[in-house]
């Protein structure tokens, strides 16, 4: 499992839903993240790279 912010994100869901089992973050507030990330929402945790995964991170974590 990704884990971001302390939580682990299961692999086997799309960026989209996964995300959204972390605290505070919705559908929309992850589509957000997403695009801001360039990540397709429709990927799977499991396929996003080392680089798109720590986008992610750092885009959360910033806000």
């Amino acid at each position: 499992m990704a884990r971001i912010v302390g939580v682990d994100v299961p692999q086997n869901k799309r960026g989209e839903i996964a995300l959204t089992y972390i605290y505070g973050i919705g559908r929309s507030s992850a589509q957000k993240i997403l695009t801001e990330a360039g990540i397709d929402w429709d990927k799977k945790v499991k396929d996003w790279t080392d680089e798109e995964a720590n986008k992610v991170r750092n885009i959360i974590s910033k806000n």
